[in-house]
């Protein structure tokens, strides 16, 4: 199982990381807003745990989404240990 990553920066808005929190990962409003405040303090945080082909699907959504936004959002995907 792999783990997708969203990483903090200084341009990205907290309201469109939550939409994609909503958007991508399913989260809840409050599950989203806790996340994006996780992002925000600790410079990163774990939005979900998937298969390699989910996580990298995720990943590659989160990319393309904030391309179109011109946002430099960043995810990752790591193994889960």
């Amino acid at each position: 199982m792999f783990k997708v990553l969203l990483h903090n920066d200084d341009y990205t808005s907290m309201d469109f990381v939550v939409e994609i929190l909503t958007g991508i990962f399913h989260k809840s409003h409050a599950q989203a807003e806790q996340i994006m405040l996780q992002i925000h303090e600790k410079g990163k945080a774990i939005c979900g745990v998937y298969s390699f082909e989910i996580a990298q699907t995720k990943a590659q959504q989160v990319k393309q989404r904030a391309k179109q936004n011109e946002f430099p959002l960043l995810a990752t995907i790591e193994e889960d240990s």
